[in-house]
């Protein structure tokens, strides 16, 4: 594709964008952006975000799609509660980095979210043929259960959680870009710069917070 394709077929994308796509993708851009900042509005405009997806999901009849969005939403409630419980210090969560007891949880909610998906899948989309004809069904999966893992780690502020948000992203650029969408590929792509820039920024309070704690 040559780049007066690339910006015909971005032009088009972003014309073809209802307003209410415009609003949940600014809200999940500014989202991120909270997040990579550890600011505990990550949650209310990532809330608006997955929302307005359900609702745009629900009138298109993308009925996987959307409940997908909904677990989002779930998970975006229990990370708003979980940031705004203080220690016995009074004091905010910690970033940390994972335990022994979070990899295995997060292999076990890996496996189970890739489970779940597919029979979702399999339900709503049993008589599209096309569909499953091709790889998509099985990256989307993937990429779905990666970010679900992002979002569990996120809501107990671990470090990790931005390998999983950067994994999914390198592969949601291509793969929108294969899929024609190119405004949602391009979307991804600053969700990639802001996951690597926030991996540094947690990495750096982690390693803060682990020097108070030896300290001490």
């Amino acid at each position: 594709m040559s780049f007066q394709d690339f910006y015909t077929v971005l032009e088009q994308n972003i014309l073809d964008s209802s307003w209410l796509e415009i609003v949940a993708a600014a809200f999940g851009l500014i989202s991120v952006w909270y997040a990579k900042k550890a600011n505990i509005l990550v949650y209310p405009t990532g809330i608006v975000s997955v929302l307005v997806y359900v609702y745009i999901c629900f009138n298109a009849q993308l009925y996987a799609d959307m409940g997908i969005n909904a677990y989002y939403f779930l998970f975006s409630v229990y990370g708003w509660i979980k940031w705004s419980q203080k220690t016995k210090n009074k004091k905010e969560r910690p970033i940390t980095f994972c335990q022994t007891k979070n990899c295995l949880a997060t292999i076990f909610l890996f496996v189970l979210s890739i489970a779940v998906i597919i029979s979702l899948l399999k339900i709503f989309k049993s008589d599209d043929a096309q569909y499953w004809a091709t790889n998509i069904p099985y990256i989307d999966t993937f990429t779905t259960s990666v970010f679900i893992i992002g979002m569990w780690l996120m809501a107990i502020k671990k470090v990790e959680n931005w390998i999983f948000w950067i994994l999914g992203d390198v592969i949601s650029v291509p793969l929108y870009f294969y899929k024609g969408l190119v405004f949602t590929s391009l979307q991804f792509f600053v969700f990639l710069i802001l996951a690597v820039m926030g991996y540094i920024e947690w990495r750096k309070l982690a390693q803060k917070e682990q020097q108070v704690v030896e300290t001490n």
